[in-house]
């Protein structure tokens, strides 16, 4: 295990974090699990059928043994569950005949495990969809104080000559299909606070086809809209937009196209105008760059709730059990 990784352990060892896994039974959550329950930093829940785990994890091959495994049709605060899912949904003219079936699915269970306390964390989608993720999420975290949308960031590592890892944020890749300036904006504060737990000095590029006004449309404009809310919304943070990309990254550009910037040339928090950008500009870094990609971090949530790739495998989910946990406050 490479860069930050360290450091989250360490952090997680001087404040021990519990995490939910929704798909208890999932061999890759069992692998995933396993490992944990053999350090002392974060402790795994499983979601799911006691029996049924431990048959899965037999038949894996993995000890879990001394696991938390909570089954959502045999809790003993289900009731109590119950009664908060109505509180929080009763807008929605939610009633316990609804919330039942609802809650015994472990993508609302496990989310409601982390509103209750039980768990710091939630870790789930190894077979749900992003959708059955993110949805009870929006549903029952929601979003944090002053912002109001949820995003995403993948964290992008590559060594460098000199030794040392190149981290780089790139956001939004996998949430917004086409966000409007307000979400870019939110997603580019959120990418910088994500940046930081990796150790990155964030440098935040509101990227397009043009370099502060050398083009021109409507996409041009949003991104300049988004990042003067930026700008506005964090004063503190290092921002600049609208900047090609050759711009942002380049210091023999910058200083063609905006030698005053304070971004351009070092930028190392890539903004993207919308989903299409964005999740193929990853996947370019990431097939042709040689950087590994770590994600879909989930942003802008009132607690640290990701989704996995449902082709991962528990090496993945361990790295992204660690990250999400490294996340909680």
């Amino acid at each position: 295990m490479s860069f930050g990784f360290g450091s989250m352990i360490q952090k997680l060892k001087a404040n021990p974090k519990t995490i939910v896994f929704t798909e208890g039974t999932d061999p890759r959550i069992l692998e995933a699990a396993s490992r944990l329950l053999a350090s002392n930093f974060l402790t795994p829940i499983l979601v799911g059928n006691p029996d049924d785990v431990a048959a899965a994890a037999e038949d894996a091959g993995y000890n879990v043994r001394g696991a938390n495994i909570i089954d959502p049709n045999n809790w003993d605060r289900f009731d109590e569950m119950v009664d908060l899912f109505c509180e929080l949904r009763k807008k929605k003219g939610m009633t316990p005949e609804k919330a039942i079936p609802m809650l015994r699915q472990g993508n609302y269970f496990g989310t409601m495990l982390v509103k209750m306390g039980v768990a710091d964390a939630l870790l789930g989608g190894a077979t749900y969809s992003t959708a059955d993720t993110v949805r009870p999420a929006l549903q029952i975290i929601k979003t944090k104080p002053g912002y109001n949308s949820v995003s995403s960031c993948f964290i992008l590592v590559r060594p460098s000559a000199s030794g040392e890892n190149e981290v780089l944020a790139f956001g939004d890749c996998a949430i917004n299909i086409k966000p409007s300036a307000q979400e870019i904006a939110e997603t580019g504060i959120y990418c910088a606070e994500c940046g930081k737990v990796f150790g990155i000095d964030p440098k935040v590029a509101f990227l397009s086809y043009s370099t502060h006004g050398s083009g021109a449309g409507e996409d041009v404009d949003k991104m300049i809209e988004a990042t003067r809310i930026a700008k506005e919304m964090r004063p503190d943070l290092n921002i600049d937009g609208e900047l090609q990309f050759d711009a942002a990254v380049s210091p023999r550009v910058a200083e063609t196209k905006c030698p005053n910037s304070s971004v351009a040339g070092r930028a190392n928090v890539f903004v993207f105008p919308d989903i299409n950008a964005g999740n193929i500009g990853y996947k370019i870094a990431q097939r042709l760059g040689q950087f590994d990609a770590y994600g879909p971090i989930l942003l802008g949530l009132n607690a640290p709730i990701n989704d996995l790739s449902r082709g991962c495998n528990g090496m993945e989910v361990y790295s992204m059990a660690i990250i999400t946990a490294a996340l909680a406050d």
